[in-house]
């Protein structure tokens, strides 16, 4: 998978859509500076072209083809041309309003000539940090729509089987397209959860070994994270299976059994994600457990030093009286024989506590 560069962000403010009509297209994400890019992989069993085009007319002219069309739009903050592309290809204004709001949780819609299904495409930056791409797929019975917000992506892997003539994709239909972009980004959620795991490891490394503020702020920031993971990820499962038990005839049985992996991928990628959100949430009790133990253990230090000290400061204390008849005052080595007293007890305090395993 391609890394990935973090576009421009803007704060993302839900007033934009506050009393305007359903259906009105506004853009709702934070890469409004991302230039709009049209892609065209037209092919079938023998033929294959990608296409650069230059107007709408171009782009709509693969609607209708005999041949498997993919028509890839990059960049949505465009809302005059999502709204053309829309108009050409017959899509419903609520449609194109989930197209441009990169908040939309995923979901999916059966329409009379076409599917909307909406995922987001996740991947680990250069920087380690997680990225979160909203995705709109439209299947239709000649072509798929793909809507994203940046031009690197996570079909690579489709686009080499495409071009190399590999597998059976060339020789099926668009449904099966549909499903192979589908089943890129699930199978992208396993290298995101790889990454999931890893942090998990190495906090859980750092909490026993040095635990301090900056391991508790990761902790955090990893929660929040899963959380986030676990919100874009969890309502897949659901998604896939409806595909399967749908009557569309725009999914062909055939591509139904692909499917399927696909769904097995999910609920694994699901009971994986709970065993991670699981782990996340221990890390903190952990944390404060292994803060406790420290400071346990450093008070036990302080009351052992404090427990040899008593007894020899109640010597020096007693000796240090300024009483005149002190018969051990006048004793030729008696500074001596306190010393000795004073070092014994110490000795003996040590060997007690040694013996106790208390040091």
């Amino acid at each position: 998978m391609a890394k990935k560069k973090n576009a421009p962000k803007r704060q993302f403010k839900r007033h934009k859509k506050v009393g305007k009509a359903p259906g009105t297209i506004t853009y709702m994400g934070h890469r409004e500076a991302v230039e709009t890019k049209v892609t065209i992989i037209e092919y079938n069993d023998d033929f294959h072209k990608t296409h650069f085009p230059g107007d709408i007319g171009q782009i709509v002219a693969h609607k209708d083809t005999p041949t498997t069309s993919w028509v890839n739009i990059v960049g949505l903050s465009d809302e005059s041309f999502i709204e053309k592309v829309g108009t050409h290809f017959g899509l419903n204004p609520l449609v194109l309003e989930d197209i441009v709001n990169t908040q939309q949780r995923p979901k999916i819609d059966e329409y009379e000539d076409y599917i909307f299904a909406v995922f987001k495409m996740l991947y680990v930056n250069e920087n380690n940090e997680l990225v979160g791409e909203h995705v709109a797929l439209v299947l239709m019975r000649n072509c798929v729509l793909v809507f994203q917000e940046l031009d690197d992506d996570v079909f690579k892997s489709v686009r080499d089987r495409i071009n190399a003539k590999s597998g059976r994709i060339r020789t099926r239909d668009s449904d099966y397209l549909f499903f192979a972009l589908l089943d890129s980004i699930i199978d992208n959620y396993f290298v995101v959860l790889e990454n999931v795991s890893h942090k998990i490891e190495t906090l859980e490394e750092e909490v026993y070994e040095n635990p301090n503020r900056e391991v508790a702020h990761n902790i955090q920031q990893l929660k929040k994270e899963v959380l986030k993971i676990r919100q874009w990820i969890y309502p897949v499962k659901e998604l896939v299976g409806r595909l399967i038990d749908s009557e569309n005839t725009l999914i062909s049985k055939d591509t139904k059994l692909f499917l399927r992996d696909a769904l097995d991928h999910s609920y694994e990628i699901n009971e994986s994600l709970q065993i991670y959100r699981e782990m996340a949430m221990s890390l903190m009790e952990m944390y404060m457990s292994n803060m406790s133990n420290k400071m346990n253990e450093v008070m036990k230090v302080l009351t052992i030093m404090a427990s040899i000290f008593i007894p020899l400061t109640f010597i020096a204390g007693i000796y240090g009286m300024n009483f005149d008849h002190m018969p051990e005052l006048h004793w030729e080595n008696g500074y001596y024989m306190v010393w000795g007293v004073m070092i014994a007890l110490f000795i003996g305090m040590l060997f007690y506590f040694k013996r106790k395993h208390w040091l």
